[in-house]
């Protein structure tokens, strides 16, 4: 039995919970952190030290810890070819979008965006760098534009991991109030992964407990 340790409310275990939904898989997804707490428990330091959400647990195979290696766990055991390409150099063009998505543009737009806007209060927002943000987010989300207007998803003509990594933050991206570029074929792609069943169940999921108010 596949159990994930992680919030409902967690983009990564969103993120996480949505490739499972992909792959058809059963499991268990348990609440912990944020609100529910249990991260400095011993139990939890065993399975993974940073404390973090999620961590991953499969049989008798040692928990796992971080989004993007979880991934990689489930799509190398359960996926597809076109999910993680068999091809080395097909599935490292699918992994260095992956990558990027999670770290150059995931990081800019969660914590310059989503963490600056929805997790600040009101009065302590800082205009001038969410400003500076937006323009740094708007620049990165051409480039998955000019790369879903060419190939259809991100990384090439297959639904794969780099959709997952990309995928997972628009819901966010598309609800926030701030100011976006106006790019229609990432609109269009992004209206096309909420037609997918495990998006709309694991990744439409409400932020509004996470917002902080005055």
């Amino acid at each position: 039995m596949i159990t994930i340790y992680g919030r409902a409310t967690s983009s990564n275990v969103q993120m996480v919970m949505w490739t499972i939904g992909e792959l058809g898989l059963k499991a268990e997804r348990l609440d912990f952190g944020h609100i529910y707490g249990g991260l400095d428990t011993p139990e939890y330091g065993a399975m993974n030290p940073h404390r973090l959400v999620p961590v991953l647990t499969d049989g008798d195979a040692a928990p796992i810890w971080e989004s993007a290696a979880i991934l990689r766990y489930l799509l190398g055991k359960y996926g597809s070819p076109a999910l993680w390409p068999e091809d080395p150099a097909a599935r490292a063009r699918a992994d260095m979008w992956a990558e990027w998505a999670k770290w150059t543009l995931g990081r800019t737009f969660i914590y310059g965006i989503f963490w600056a806007i929805v997790r600040t209060a009101p009065s302590q927002r800082d205009a001038a760098a969410i400003a500076k943000a937006s323009a740094e987010v708007a620049a990165l989300m051409g480039r998955a534009e000019a790369q879903i207007a060419e190939h259809g998803f991100l990384a090439g003509p297959d639904f794969s991991i780099a959709d997952l990594v990309l995928g997972h933050m628009l819901y966010r991206y598309f609800e926030v109030d701030f100011e976006r570029a106006d790019y229609p074929a990432l609109a269009a792609y992004y209206q096309r992964l909420t037609q997918r069943p495990a998006y709309a169940r694991h990744v439409m999921v409400s932020y509004e407990p996470l917002r902080v108010t005055d």
